[in-house]
């Protein structure tokens, strides 16, 4: 007497097949560890100066939430911890802005915007006199830096764009943490 089919019969890739494919998807552009930059010798490499940039763009907007929390001290518990992960993703970027975390910013934060911040509005600019409008302007600049980083992932190497991918995440979390309130 045969036995009936099993009632788990499985449809879909076996484990086997999963396997043997994993080595080859590692290997797909975006995933490597190689680096993308032109030959050694010519000055820093493509991920070396996107690292750089990346760097530069998360202490900008540092410089924007300092700039928001000292025109809104009403907004700074809120805005505290969100400014606290900008700072370690600039650090994890290689910047060389290491501000203590329960730090308040300082009074001048929002006197000068730094030249070399390329988020795309100067912080003093860009604080307006009611606390909606300035979450609004955080989150656009916490957007527009997301998207930027997430467009540029396929233009670096596999751990840089890792970093990309999470910080630009991270941003979008921020985006919806910053608006959440205002629907």
């Amino acid at each position: 007497m045969p036995f009936p089919p099993s009632p788990r019969a499985r449809s879909g890739p076996r484990r086997r097949s999963l396997l043997a494919v994993a080595p080859a998807a590692l290997a797909l552009p975006g995933c490597t560890g190689g680096d993308s930059g032109g030959p050694a010798g010519d000055g820093p490499s493509a991920a070396d100066r996107a690292r750089a940039r990346a760097a530069r763009d998360s202490e900008g907007l540092v410089e924007r939430y300092d700039a928001v929390i000292a025109a809104r001290p009403g907004l700074a518990e809120r805005l505290r911890p969100l400014r606290e992960e900008v700072v370690r993703h600039a650090q994890a970027f290689g910047g060389g802005r290491t501000p203590s975390a329960s730090a308040s910013p300082p009074a001048s934060a929002s006197a000068s915007p730094s030249p070399s911040a390329s988020v795309s509005s100067a912080p003093s600019a860009a604080v307006p006199g009611n606390d909606k409008d300035a979450l609004a302007g955080l989150a656009a600049a916490e957007r527009e830096l997301a998207d930027r980083r997430a467009k540029a992932l396929d233009k670096v190497p596999g751990e840089l764009a890792r970093l990309l991918a999470s910080v630009a995440a991270a941003g979008a979390a921020h985006v919806y943490l910053l608006t959440e309130g205002d629907a």
